[in-house]
């Protein structure tokens, strides 16, 4: 074994390392102290962050391995990777959770190591420990560091003997009701319920007074249970209109740590966050080296080695508190990696091997700003309900050196009911905030998803208001702006209308043109869809749906080739072509002179219109014959709202209810779901039993409404 001195540049010169060079029969492999060999990979996850993973893996000559279950059999993991193995059934406790599962396709396929992404195992000790007896490297800190900072009652009492700000609570034991609605008493509300092994917002609920401390208590408990399996708490005083700050921070297994700046991550839903941004604005060099160096003492403070997060409530003063830590890779640690030039999977990778961290704290220069924002399946406008189902229309902006889209799904693929439902990441980088906030929105409207609501829009809305374009965010950020971020529908111009009309029109010449060049009389005047008639013009009655209203429209087929529209009492003429580019359409067209070019996608009965200033969607009314059972039809009770499992069944044939009172306890996509009453009445049939699935609309329970008093009586 030879000793060599090897040179490597840095952002600010030469620095010097002493390596080990090992010899193989595959040739010369540098080694540097415990160094493991990683020649080939298991990921333990799925989607988005298991593409990202390989991504990385492949450009480094390392090669993946995939687990998949039931659900994800023809995913876009599965598809790039070298390999890939069958573990389960769609539910991920057979699956992505089988501990057992995992590590006997890690020891078939041979692999190295496994990257647990983040989620599921991720932050599970028993697997970290159970990797370690098997010889399998785990990508992540030693499972004494995810015990510590995996329990949040530890993680403060290790937290306040390293001198890093804690906010005080209760983290004791006794776990009864009355215990702990005694303590939160004592702290005084608003108080937050937290599950000790939580993360990602699950088994998180905030109590504003003792009269709902019970109620949200048992649901915080119920969903620590299904995404943990573990339901003691903690109770906290909740610090108002905070923001949640983190500071993403790496170990090696010689003793450094560093961080790599702070995240601001204060926008969410359901304590979930949506969009995150690096540095954090307004926040002084000063605070940003305290926060970073408080960070390092709390991943000091347990030995820490790989990619961790430190979160933090900051106060308006710029105080700021531990609130826990993340022991793995995040969702946005690509903000991080566009304002530092680094790659943190490639650093995990190495460190994992045993190599030193490839830089030192002077060595790491924040350059720009960068924001990334979580696209979702849901709908904002129904608090934000997770939805699932088919992407029958993807597209996307372009990637480049400063915008990138982290994603596990391609057009075609289904958002299944069974996990997250995140479609994509779309990550900018931009020379300061302002440009950067200006990229984000301008590749937000260039993501165009059709067959299931997203927050797109949603996310158009938040990035552009007057507030957060101060960078005065908070976690309230949403709930305080609520008016102007979900503001009334606007019923689509004049303008929009013509041009869903002429992407009809030219949509159903395009068909018949194709239709006619296969038939067997190409001339006959009934293969033609122009217009033409001899010596009159062609006019042609529309009629368009808009949301739920109907609006007629007169299509005047010119000489020329152009129209005429009627709507209303309004006149346009309208010329047009569809446009083939990357395989998507467009429809180059002028309303009374004004040109535009927006993207058309005609599915089904609707088109949808998507351009700089927005989307738009005009459909054509289908025939009541023909027309299905809406989700609103179920005026007899209420209807599962997405495909789940009942998680508890609160009432019973007979029973009295009133608008908005809990019937049903739902989980889908790993989140708990209250369904109420939608109006005053009698329970008439309950149609499922806890642990039963429900499909998507499915009626719950039937509901008739409760006899006036007095009615049928004669007077």
């Amino acid at each position: 074994m030879a000793a060599v001195i090897l040179s490597f540049p840095t952002l600010q010169g030469l620095r010097i390392f002493t390596q080990k060079l090992s010899w193989t029969k595959r040739g010369v492999r540098f080694v540097s102290g415990e160094v493991g060999r990683i020649e080939k990979v298991l990921i333990a996850n799925r989607g988005e962050i298991a593409c990202r993973v390989m991504r990385t893996a492949k450009k480094m000559g390392v090669r993946s391995v995939a687990v998949y279950s039931d659900a994800d059999r023809h995913s876009m993991h599965v598809a790039m990777a070298d390999e890939a193995y069958h573990i389960g059934p769609a539910a991920s406790q057979q699956s992505y959770l089988s501990m057992e599962k995992v590590l006997e396709v890690a020891k078939k396929s041979g692999s190295h190591a496994v990257h647990p992404g983040y989620g599921f195992l991720s932050e599970n000790t028993e697997f970290a420990e159970a990797c370690k007896q098997e010889g399998i490297i785990f990508i992540g800190p030693p499972s004494s560091a995810i015990r510590d900072m995996g329990i949040k009652s530890t993680s403060k009492y290790i937290m306040s003997a390293a001198g890093v700000p804690i906010i005080g609570g209760y983290h004791g034991e006794d776990q009864s009701n009355e215990r702990l609605q005694a303590e939160a008493a004592q702290i005084g509300y608003p108080v937050m319920i937290k599950a000790v092994r939580g993360g990602g917002g699950k088994g998180m609920r905030i109590a504003q007074s003792g009269s709902v401390f019970l109620e949200q208590l048992e649901s915080a408990r119920r969903e620590a249970r299904q995404s943990f399996n573990d339901d003691v708490m903690l109770v906290e005083k909740f610090v108002e209109d905070p923001r949640h700050v983190e500071v993403q921070v790496f170990g090696d297994m010689h003793g450094n740590v560093v961080y790599l700046f702070e995240r601001d991550c204060s926008v969410q839903r359901r304590h979930q966050k949506i969009i995150e941004e690096a540095p954090g604005p307004d926040i002084s060099p000063e605070v940003r080296r305290k926060l970073g160096e408080a960070a390092v003492k709390a991943a000091k403070a347990v030995n820490y080695v790989g990619a961790g997060t430190v979160e933090f409530i900051m106060d308006a003063q710029h105080n700021f508190y531990f609130m826990e830590m993340n022991t793995r890779l995040q969702v946005e640690h690509p903000v991080s990696e566009m304002i530092t030039g680094t790659d943190l999977v490639e650093w995990q990778l190495r460190v994992a091997a045993g190599e030193r961290l490839p830089l030192l704290q002077d060595d790491i220069i924040l350059r720009g700003h960068s924001f990334e924002a979580r696209i979702y399946a849901e709908d904002p406008n129904n608090d934000f309900l997770p939805g699932a189902g088919p992407l029958l229309h993807l597209s996307t902006p372009s990637s480049d050196q400063h915008t990138r889209i982290e994603t596990g799904v391609r057009e075609g693929d289904e958002v299944s009911a069974h996990y997250d439902p995140m479609i994509a990441k779309l990550v900018v980088w931009g020379e300061d905030r302002s440009a950067a906030l200006k990229k984000l929105r301008y590749g937000l409207r260039q993501y165009n998803i059709v067959g299931l609501n997203t927050n797109i829009d949603f996310l158009l809305s938040l990035s552009g208001h007057p507030e957060f374009e101060a960078g005065n965010v908070t976690t309230s950020f949403i709930p305080q702006h609520y008016a102007d971020l979900f503001p009334p529908p606007k019923t689509p111009s004049g303008e929009t209308i013509c041009q869903a009309a002429l992407g009809l029109v030219l949509q159903e010449r395009k068909h018949t043109q194709e239709f006619t060049q296969t038939s067997t009389d190409p001339f006959s005047p009934f293969g033609y869809s122009s217009g033409w008639r001899s010596n009159i013009q062609f006019n042609r009655n529309l009629t368009l749906q808009l949301g739920d209203k109907k609006v007629d429209l007169v299509v005047v087929y010119n000489k020329d080739g152009s129209f005429t529209m009627q709507v209303g009492e309004e006149v346009y003429h309208v010329t047009g072509e569809l446009e083939v580019e990357g395989g998507a359409s467009f429809l180059h067209c002028s309303v009374d002179g004004v040109k535009s070019r927006p993207k058309l996608v005609i599915l089904d009965n609707t088109v949808h219109l998507f351009s700089t200033e927005g989307s738009a969607q005009v459909s054509v009314p289908v025939p009541k014959h023909l027309a299905g059972v809406s989700s609103a039809g179920a005026q007899g009770g209420a209807v599962a709202p997405m495909t789940g499992t009942i998680e508890k069944v609160m009432v019973k044939a007979g029973d009295t209810v009133a608008v908005g009172d809990p019937l049903m306890v739902m989980i889908a996509m790993k989140m708990e779901h209250t369904i109420r009453a939608p109006k005053s009445g009698v329970i008439k049939r309950v149609f499922f039993t806890e642990g039963s699935q429900a499909n998507r609309h499915a009626p719950l329970v039937e509901l008739e409404e409760e006899a006036e008093e007095g009615e049928g009586s004669s007077q």
